[in-house]
């Protein structure tokens, strides 16, 4: 069970990454600009953002399991589709629409509230398990389809990710389909006998949005995706810009791959044993200490080490969402409300990218999003503190 989520997620984070890889001889072929392909990317993101919380709606009426299986046949045909692509609105119907859609379909969302259900007792550390798929996914299908471009194409390895899509992920899907329907005391790995700890009595999205909980968690993790998003896109540039070496400012963003996935099965770790509210605290907490010290030195070794450990915090809200909508909302409104707050923390971090760019090229430097990235984990990691004081039911608050 545990690992057939981590392989959607797997596939999905290597697939969603391939542009970066596929644009280049993709633009030289069609001569298209990059700006026209780039558009691609821009729609995919606004519409995977925009549509995480329909997917969660979804999974509550209708199970994860239908909700994966027919999204891993949207995004194979989405991916294979786009190796036909011959005039830039093909692209942007099949990559921009068809795969976006997919790819909420298989994203944490789902997989998220299908492993609360199943690890009840550990939902922490298997929804870390499985979103470390999305890193190694990140470094194997890229590697892969590195070697193998010349052979294959753009063309081909649109072709081959759809494939690989229906081949090795679409298969284990029906297995999903039983597992979700069994109670979590009665499956394996289901943890405790015991039945799963009681949650708040919030059984619609009415009633949950009553939880200040929930719109504390909505700042805090919009502050998080602004900040994760600005990073990965800009970081490489800012080391080049502060003098680290072409090379070694070319691998950081890869290296800050793996450093996520330690840093998300420390979470699973620490989550189970402490709750949310402590690896959250952890992760601004060390943000704020990274930042300050990129304000008192710009030295290449301090850059790298910084972004490194950034990289540690990169994926630490993803496996506590579910856990943080199972203190707000009933398991059957789960999907609905971990839908909602991932889809802020994307679409945040979509600005966060494009303040990013706006800073540098209205000053010519990053000095001042570092500041801004300084004050913003300074506020997340208060409201974190804040977290536990927010905690009653909303039953309780709207009283």
């Amino acid at each position: 069970m545990l690992a057939t989520c981590f392989l959607v997620l797997l596939f999905n984070g290597g697939a969603r990454f391939a542009i970066g890889l596929l644009l280049p001889p993709m633009a030289e072929d069609l001569e298209w600009s990059r700006s026209a392909l780039s558009l691609n990317v821009t729609l995919f993101m606004v519409l995977f953002a925009g549509s995480l919380f329909f997917v969660g709606w979804l999974v509550d009426r209708i199970g994860a399991a239908r909700v994966l299986g027919a999204a891993v046949i949207v995004s194979a045909v989405g991916l294979a589709s786009t190796g036909f692509a011959e005039r830039p609105w093909q692209a942007l119907l099949f990559y921009g629409v068809v795969f976006a859609l997919g790819s909420a379909g298989t994203s944490i969302t789902p997989i998220g509230v299908l492993l609360s259900r199943w690890y009840p007792h550990r939902m922490g550390m298997a929804n870390s398990i499985a979103i470390s798929g999305m890193g190694l996914g990140q470094l194997l299908v890229i590697s892969v389809l590195t070697a193998q471009l010349a052979a294959l194409g753009w063309r081909g390895s649109f072709l081959a990710l759809g494939a690989a899509m229906l081949v090795c992920v679409l298969p284990l899907i029906p297995m999903k389909r039983i597992a979700a329907g069994s109670t979590p005391a009665s499956g394996p790995g289901g943890g405790s006998p015991r039945a799963p700890p009681p949650g708040p009595e919030a059984a619609t999205l009415r009633e949950a949005l009553a939880s200040r909980r929930l719109w504390l968690l909505l700042v805090v993790y919009a502050i998080c995706g602004f900040q994760v998003f600005l990073v990965a896109t800009h970081v490489v540039a800012f080391a080049l810009d502060e003098g680290v070496d072409s090379l070694l400012a070319g691998n950081i963003l890869a290296f800050m791959g793996p450093a996520g996935v330690c840093g998300v099965l420390l979470t699973g770790l620490l989550n189970d044993r402490f709750g949310p509210v402590l690896p959250t605290v952890i992760c601004f907490l060390l943000r704020t200490v990274l930042c300050a010290a990129l304000l008192a030195s710009r030295e290449p070794a301090v850059i790298v080490g910084a972004a490194l450990l950034f990289g540690v915090t990169f994926w630490v809200t993803a496996p506590l969402t579910v856990v943080f909508g199972r203190e707000i909302a009933a398991m059957s409104l789960l999907g609905t409300v971990t839908g909602l707050i991932t889809m802020v923390h994307h679409s945040a971090g979509g600005l966060g990218a494009l303040v990013g760019a706006t800073i540098f090229d209205a000053e010519g430097s990053y000095d001042s999003a570092v500041v801004l990235m300084f004050a913003l984990s300074v506020i997340a990691l208060a409201l974190s503190l804040v977290l536990p004081l927010c905690a009653r039911r909303p039953s309780q608050q709207a009283s």
